[in-house]
């Protein structure tokens, strides 16, 4: 079984969805929305699979160990925990609040951390896996995303600091995606586009499929970070 957080809709429920075809059981969570959320799952179990959701607030230790706990009483095991809930947003660094600079860190680095222990016995049992969620922005620095570009910068160090804190028996790897768009049209991505090697921007299915290579792959494969950017970082 594959556990996804905040897939009830964008990048998270692509890889739900491309785990749902690898034939994988799927449980995702959301905290605001109630109704993507249960679309995404019936989506998921027309593949053919078995598939859940349950409300978590990744800023809350106890809400993450008891949609974990859930979902293993459901499914009976974890194989796979993907790091996928993210916060993002554009700020001035020197107009960036503390407030603003905690809440990034709660939602794309501690969260992954506390999903990360509350799944470890059970990823340790089954031999499973964990894939982090980074971005490009934890590899380049982006002026007007200090905070975002830091919690993910911090997020690559703690996939690499998991990898070895957790094997032999579970692998840990990061997919850090450049920028994304789901059919959306506007000057802004079509900026990006123009700057990206493969002069275009990138979908959250392409997203999904490197997901899918690290939960399907060689479990010897573990602390890599795996750009899907089109080149954009080079």
């Amino acid at each position: 079984m594959a556990l996804v957080t905040g897939a009830a809709k964008r990048i998270g429920r692509s890889i739900a969805v491309a785990l749902a075809e690898e034939g994988a059981d799927v449980v995702i969570t959301y905290l605001e929305s109630a109704i993507e959320a249960e679309k995404t799952v019936r989506e998921l179990q027309d593949l053919g699979v078995q598939a859940a959701a349950f409300a978590a607030d990744l800023r809350q230790p106890e809400s993450i160990r008891s949609a974990i706990q859930k979902a293993v009483e459901k499914f009976e095991r974890l194989d796979v925990l993907v790091n996928s809930a993210g916060r993002f947003e554009t700020a001035a660094l020197e107009k960036i609040t503390v407030e603003q600079w905690d809440a990034m860190f709660e939602t794309n680095t501690r969260g992954p951390f506390l999903a990360a222990q509350a799944a470890h016995p059970h990823l340790k049992a089954s031999h499973g896996r964990i894939i982090n969620i980074g971005s490009l922005g934890g590899i380049h620095p982006w002026p007007t995303h200090a905070h975002y570009c830091t919690s993910k910068a911090a997020l690559h160090m703690l996939t690499q600091t998991m990898s070895k804190a957790f094997a032999p028996e579970i692998s840990v790897n990061c997919v850090a995606p450049g920028m994304i768009v789901n059919g959306e049209v506007s000057a802004e991505y079509e900026h990006f586009a123009k700057k990206t090697p493969m002069q275009r921007n990138g979908s959250p299915q392409e997203v999904a499929a490197a997901v899918v290579f690290f939960a399907t792959g060689p479990h010897f494969i573990t602390g890599q970070l795996l750009g899907v950017d089109g080149g954009l970082g080079l």
